[in-house]
């Protein structure tokens, strides 16, 4: 009897855990934007600016907000390095796709490899929120003018967000996470994932 009410006791009042992935290319501010998170949710524990370097591999960032968990990888944007991105599609509820929307010669290169990143069997169904990041930048064009340039058709099947922001000073990036988390909330995706896991948890 007490384990019955014990499992019914966690599940009820046990925080739901989200996988995010952080993906760009090089240089749109994914480290930074990983950073800036940490700082406004776990009340200024992100590293500092100066102290921000490209990403080699992955990071992890770890927040709680309200009744979710939340798990962001951060993994690099070389060239060389997206071919480890869809190691982790899998396991992944969501992704921040992130754009230097201050660098119009990098458009091209970000189109192209988040076309790649829907396309991929592993992530579908999972919500997108795409970050024009560094609007702080008298260069940056605004998230209409940035979603005409990436003109993506493969959004149609899931839910997308285009977010304008700033990684450096935070804003927009609150209200895209509270978005995002309340369409992994309501996902198939989400369903499906925590089926799989309920069923390896009874192997």
């Amino acid at each position: 009897m007490f384990s019955l009410f014990y499992g019914l006791w966690k599940h009820v009042f046990s925080k739901a855990e989200f996988h995010v992935l952080i993906l760009g290319v090089h240089k749109a501010g994914k480290t930074t934007l990983l950073e800036k998170l940490k700082s406004i949710y776990l009340k200024g524990e992100g590293l500092p600016h100066d102290r921000i370097v490209p990403t080699v591999g992955l990071n992890i960032g770890r927040i709680e907000d309200a009744n979710v968990k939340l798990v962001f990888w951060d993994l690099g944007g070389q060239p060389g390095l997206r071919t480890i991105w869809e190691k982790y599609y899998e396991e992944a509820h969501a992704v921040i796709y992130v754009i230097d929307s201050a660098s119009a010669s990098s458009f091209e290169d970000a189109k192209s490899a988040l076309e790649k990143v829907l396309r991929h069997e592993d992530l579908h169904g999972a919500p997108i929120l795409i970050f024009a990041n560094k609007q702080d930048s008298p260069a940056a064009v605004t998230e209409e003018e940035l979603a005409r340039h990436l003109h993506l058709k493969e959004l149609d099947e899931r839910p997308c967000m285009f977010q304008a922001g700033s990684a450096f000073n935070g804003t927009g990036i609150k209200h895209g996470v509270d978005w995002l988390v309340e369409e992994m909330e309501r996902s198939k995706r989400t369903e499906a994932l925590r089926a799989r896991t309920e069923a390896a948890g009874k192997i």
